[in-house]
């Protein structure tokens, strides 16, 4: 059946597929194949005895003990295409200074010529927010104040702010992203207070489904949490309609492409999702092995 979804992927990024020199020739041949996206994830860590582990499981994926900082890769993806959007899957916003990570993002969408989408979460893994020396606990916090600095610095001049956990002191700010007012900023999250924020904060959600893990049923994936939050956002005085989403896929390693493809014709069959993006990690044995799966995909989609 034919599809005007746009489909995005993840760049490699992980384990074999670790590689810098082959990140700009898959970036390039995803765009040649009618991608729409290139994606990015932000693993910082791979817990040897982890409190909490991977999408349920009790560890880690071995391809977690390899991988590539997300900003280098952005920048490869950006210098390499022309057209294709490029976004992050998601950064997670707690670690981050926000003036830091402000001058980063701003360098990225102007590398790129405004084609930069934003995706933040708050972060999950014990492990991993030791070793960036933040406390966990405080990391809903953190990420609230990194929205607002990061709203400051892109659209004030001087710019500054002062919040309980981060502070930016007056400064002038003459680089500014391409996009205007800023680049699109997507929350992840499946929880009640997630949602809340997507419905308070930011232009989009980011929903998850892991093809071979069940039926995919959209409604409960997808339709209620979305309409929870569009509820929000008008009682908080929002367009519902200006909250968008794009459908993140991750198959795991028992899942097929006519999985993924399944999912993506009922996302947007039945959940009305227009954007998506595929994570291949799982079930590829290369950069090359990649590439033919999205472009299979990209065929029974389209």
């Amino acid at each position: 059946m034919g599809s005007d979804m746009r489909i995005g992927f993840a760049l490699p990024q992980f384990g074999a597929m670790a590689d810098p020199g082959k990140v700009a020739g898959f970036a390039r041949r995803i765009e040649e194949i009618g991608g729409d996206s290139l994606w990015v994830a932000d693993r910082l860590l791979s817990p040897v005895n982890p409190a909490v582990g991977y999408a349920g499981a009790a560890t880690f994926p071995e391809a977690f003990q390899s991988i590539l900082d997300p900003f280098v890769l952005l920048a490869i993806a950006a210098s390499a295409t022309e057209h294709v959007r490029i976004g992050t899957n998601v950064l997670d916003g707690p670690w981050y200074p926000p003036a830091l990570l402000a001058r980063a993002l701003t360098s990225i969408d102007v590398l790129s010529g405004g084609r930069l989408t934003v995706g933040l979460g708050a972060g999950w893994s014990p492990e991993e927010f030791e070793a960036a020396g933040i406390p966990m606990g405080q990391r809903g916090a953190r990420l609230d104040e990194c929205l607002e600095v990061l709203e400051v610095l892109w659209t004030s001049n001087p710019a500054e702010y002062h919040g309980r956990h981060w502070s930016v002191p007056a400064t002038q700010v003459r680089l500014r992203p391409v996009q205007r007012p800023r680049p699109p900023v997507f929350l992840a999250g499946f929880t009640p207070a997630a949602w809340r924020r997507v419905a308070r904060r930011a232009d989009g959600w980011l929903p998850a489904w892991r093809p071979g893990m069940g039926e995919f049923q959209p409604a409960a994936a997808i339709t209620e949490p979305l309409g929870r939050i569009r509820e929000i956002a008008e009682q908080n005085g929002r367009d519902p309609a200006s909250i968008a989403t794009i459908l993140r896929v991750y198959p795991i390693g028992t899942g097929t492409v006519a999985e993924v493809v399944d999912t993506l014709q009922r996302a947007g069959q039945e959940a009305d999702v227009t954007d998506a993006l595929v994570d291949l990690m799982a079930i590829s044995r290369s950069t090359g092995h990649a590439l033919e799966l999205a472009e299979e995909i990209l065929e029974a989609v389209r």
